[in-house]
């Protein structure tokens, strides 16, 4: 494997997120231990050997990471790449049969977001991808979101639990940030609100996919989404327009 930099071209970067989440679903196919690792609240002994597997590809590739499971691995130097990773997204799910968990994966350099992937490992074919100016697929297709621009129509996807019921059409509460995202920049839901914190590895590659597929996505508090802690949490929103945006902005912050 070639050794990534900062020159390298954003289809060199992608194909070594693929073959990270190829990786981690060989490993997520063979497993057979859903307990947990001991080591921390809710994490699972799986979470730890799908990101040992992922930390193998994208150390090889010369390339430092910012994992859920392991922090951070290698330097991110001013002419390199930092790969954000979480390599089992919605592990309950995954726990508990629930087929719809993931690896989610963005590169970026010191200038922002690179590549971004986010792969649906209960089935380990259904792909979600974009590049820094370069649009955002699924399985190839070119995505784009639904346009609707009115709250009481919106079929919203949540994390966390609203204080009251806000007056949207419908939600849904699937339980793994990253695919829950992609499916805004999609079409298939119409937004998608935080009602808790995440860390940077469950949004960061949706976040781009959002922005290349003509989503919008924002932090409640208009902080950068791009951080490199892995202490820091934000919460994003994202919606298929400016006028559904503002609307569900308006439904985040009055649950402060």
């Amino acid at each position: 494997m070639s050794r990534l930099t900062k020159t390298s071209s954003n289809q060199e970067i992608l194909a070594v997120l693929n073959e990270t989440a190829d990786a981690v679903g060989q490993v997520l196919r063979a497993n057979k231990d859903w307990s947990l690792s001991g080591l921390r609240d809710t994490q699972y002994a799986i979470d730890l050997r799908a990101d040992a597997a992922a930390l193998e590809v994208l150390t090889s590739a010369g390339v430092a990471v910012l994992s859920e499971e392991s922090e951070f691995t290698g330097v991110f130097a001013d002419d390199g790449l930092c790969v954000v990773m979480d390599p089992l997204d919605g592990s309950t799910n995954a726990s508990r049969g629930v087929q719809w968990f993931a690896t989610a994966l963005c590169a970026i350099d010191k200038d922002g977001m690179r590549a971004g992937l986010v792969v649906n490992q209960a089935n380990g074919h259904d792909r979600y991808w974009a590049t820094a100016g370069g649009g955002a697929f699924h399985n190839g297709v070119a995505m784009r979101p639904s346009g609707c621009v009115e709250l009481r129509e919106a079929v919203v996807g949540i994390s966390g639990i609203p204080k009251q019921r806000p007056k949207w059409g419908q939600f849904r509460a699937l339980g793994a940030a990253a695919l829950d995202i992609c499916l805004v920049a999609d079409g298939v839901i119409d937004a998608w609100i935080d009602f808790n914190t995440h860390g940077v590895w469950d949004y960061l590659a949706s976040a781009l996919i959002c922005q290349e597929a003509g989503a919008l996505i924002v932090e409640h508090q208009d902080r950068s989404l791009v951080v490199h802690e892995h202490g820091q949490r934000r919460t994003p929103i994202a919606a298929a327009t400016s006028e559904l945006l503002a609307s569900v902005r308006q439904v985040r912050a009055q649950q402060n």
